[in-house]
């Protein structure tokens, strides 16, 4: 595939000076990959990548990752009609498009969570297009940090921060050497994953990674009654609770969800004083979760 490269820069030296109006020089319907090189700097945009633009790349620089920042949350008013924004429109940078990928780019939600309050889900990255991909990427936030929508999504070395949820949605992604960083201020969880029913091919899968940070999170909780996380050679401090799991006050979902957990290691892995309804995975139930082929990725990964 042929690829056209654009410079972004907030100086006037490149091709643009905002993320935005390069979006908006892209035709629609592309069928080129798009590489959007973003030089160091700090964006303050809110962005969105419409369905209508696949074949979008999004290139910082590894030794000083531009930040694509904002602040909205749930319950910011849109400037059109002044009602709340709700979770879906909070995030910094929306992805609708099929195709997508970002190397090397921070997307921050700098919004803090209060505990108890309401409306506070502020969302650093929504990616809703299939057959995405993260290399290198940080996402900072707080409440609800990476709305992992659905489609297929592979994450690779990212770095994802937040105390609340901070990754949730339908998705079906594979998460590779990422290290997950707990802010949380109270008990919270990692994962919020929305699997609604047992033939849904969605679920979150977590290889290689670590858990580690500063408030004591439950590996996930089932926000969809067939909830499915699986975490395997992963890394675990001890911020994550003995029991790990949550069923979210519905023991209805204890026979539904799929929670598995396969040769973990550090004293957040103490399968001693798990839930019963949690898995450790035998090699073969492991199997489907541990390759990019579990997001289909022979067919559409590429060398970034």
């Amino acid at each position: 595939m042929n690829k056209v490269r654009k410079t972004i820069s907030p100086d006037g030296t490149g091709d643009f000076k905002t993320i935005k109006e390069a979006i908006n020089s892209i035709p629609l319907y592309n069928t080129k990959r798009i590489v959007l090189i973003i030089k160091p700097g700090i964006y303050e945009e809110k962005i969105t990548v419409p369905r209508t633009l696949p074949f979008v790349t999004f290139l910082g620089d590894a030794s000083n990752q531009p930040t694509i920042t904002g602040n909205d949350t749930a319950s910011s008013f849109s400037g059109r009609g002044g009602t709340p924004l709700k979770t879906f429109q909070s995030a910094t940078v929306a992805v609708d498009a099929d195709y997508f990928i970002a190397i090397n780019i921070k997307f921050e939600n700098t919004a803090p969570h209060e505990v108890g309050s309401k409306g506070t889900q502020a969302v650093a990255l929504r990616i809703s297009g299939t057959k995405a991909a993260f290399y290198n990427c940080s996402f900072y936030g707080s409440q609800d940090t990476l709305y992992d929508h659905k489609g297929l999504h592979y994450f690779h070395n990212c770095f994802i921060q937040g105390s609340v949820d901070f990754i949730f949605g339908y998705g079906r992604s594979l998460y590779e050497r990422c290290y997950l960083n707990s802010v949380a201020k109270k008990v919270a969880s990692l994962t919020a994953q929305k699997r609604s029913n047992s033939s849904l091919a969605s679920g979150f899968s977590f290889k290689d990674c670590v858990v580690n940070g500063s408030g004591m999170v439950y590996l996930g909780r089932a926000w969809g009654d067939y909830s499915r996380v699986v975490f395997s050679y992963t890394y675990m401090e001890k911020i994550v609770l003995p029991q790990g799991w949550s069923d979210w006050g519905d023991q209805k979902r204890d026979s539904r969800v799929y929670y598995g957990e396969y040769k973990c290691s550090g004293p957040g892995a103490n399968w001693t004083r798990r839930v019963p309804w949690a898995r450790i995975l035998t090699d073969k139930e492991a199997w489907p979760f541990i390759g990019t082929y579990y997001v289909e990725g022979e067919t559409w990964l590429i060398n970034p």
